[in-house]
């Protein structure tokens, strides 16, 4: 049996559920045209550096909401696709709940999560929290993640909230960081 060492962290983007479905009149989300733009930068960063692009899509057949190959299950047009990217379907709010994440994330050898999308207290959250249980490292970006507004709190409040939880989590094995776009510019960058 070959033993793999590793001579660098791995990265993968995830981009979570960012599907036309979840973006509707009935169902706006705060500052959607920036949160596209710095995940279309984030993608164009990561493929340029090899680390892989994941696309999250929840796929809710059955369901009569985010049918499978129908318009709510769809990418938002403005998201920047490529065919290297990798798709995962979702069927839970935990990305790894019943999918091929963890599997596709072991073939690459990823050891670090860059983690987006929508919605920032449910699927994101629920796959950063079970991310860390698995023991990644994982890096949020503090404005690539989005929500609607909670009958308590404004989106922009949620966000921020989050935010901060995950600022201060104590997490297992791995880390956890919050930055934002521009810092994870500069960071990969380097």
């Amino acid at each position: 049996m070959k033993v793999q060492i590793k001579d660098k962290m791995n990265k993968a983007l995830l981009v979570i559920d960012m599907q036309k479905g979840s973006f509707t009149e009935v169902t706006p989300r705060y500052d959607t045209e920036g949160v596209v733009s710095r995940i279309n930068g984030l993608s164009s960063l990561f493929r340029k550096m090899d680390f892989p692009v994941i696309f999250i899509q929840h796929d809710g057949t059955g369901s009569g909401e985010f049918e499978k190959h129908k318009w709510g299950w769809e990418l938002l047009d403005a998201l920047e696709t490529k065919p290297t990217d990798i798709l995962i379907d979702k069927y839970a709010n935990d990305v790894f709940y019943n999918s091929k994440l963890q599997s596709s994330l072991e073939e690459r050898n990823v050891d670090e999560l860059i983690i987006t999308g929508c919605a920032t207290d449910f699927c994101v959250e629920s796959t950063i929290q079970s991310g860390l249980t698995k023991d990644f490292d994982i890096t949020v970006i503090s404005d690539g993640h989005t929500t609607g507004e909670r009958p308590n709190l404004t989106s922009k409040q949620v966000i921020a909230h989050y935010n901060w939880v995950w600022q201060n989590m104590i997490p297992t094995k791995g880390k956890i960081d919050v930055m934002s776009f521009n810092e994870m510019k500069e960071m990969l960058k380097l």
